[in-house]
């Protein structure tokens, strides 16, 4: 079996949602830049990536219409290169990045892009979200934790499993430091 392999990535700072520096713009935008950078600093033509997977939790707005071919688009990668747009809410990144290792392994592909993209102000707050039909009404009353945001359930795990802040700060900390420690090694 082939082996998949990351020779090269890029991402967008982190921002603060409605206030931060992003708060405007287009997933297509911030993901392209993104996939632009890692193709470059791969030393790939644009022309070689035969695939884009993005995850993304809230695939509508500036995040729809298959976002990752629209930023596979902006990143000046040919039409002949396609995309694919994957939900699987907090896991839909971890997902699209599979999805492209997959491919690259089972499927004979030599280059293919995974990695994710959300733009939490253009969808979900700012007063941008659709919220006609967002919810069932038998769903609603059975499972009403379907809709639950992922931050509600972040602050539920970290409640219920005593997490405190701290730690995960320190955990933070600690996993940027072995990313750069990675890095300058080479």
């Amino acid at each position: 079996m082939r082996e998949a392999v990351i020779v090269s990535y890029a991402r967008t700072g982190l921002a603060k949602s409605n206030r931060g520096g992003f708060n405007n713009t287009h997933g297509a935008a911030m993901a392209g830049h993104a996939i632009q950078h890692a193709v470059s600093r791969a030393g790939l033509d644009g022309g070689e990536v035969e695939d884009v997977a993005l995850g993304c939790g809230g695939p509508e707005g500036a995040t729809g219409m298959n976002v990752a071919r629209n930023a596979a688009i902006w990143a000046g990668l040919p039409v002949t290169t396609s995309g694919q747009t994957i939900n699987r809410f907090c896991s839909s990144g971890l997902q699209a990045i599979a999805t492209a290792a997959n491919y690259v392994r089972n499927d004979g592909a030599n280059v293919a892009i995974g990695g994710g993209v959300e733009s939490i102000s253009l969808v979900q707050g700012g007063g941008h979200m659709n919220r006609f039909h967002i919810t069932e009404e038998k769903l609603m009353r059975e499972k009403p934790a379907l809709w639950m945001a992922m931050i509600d359930t972040a602050d539920i795990v970290a409640k219920r499993y005593n997490i405190a802040r701290d730690y995960q700060d320190e955990y933070a900390l600690r996993s940027q430091q072995r990313i750069a420690a990675a890095q300058a090694a080479g």
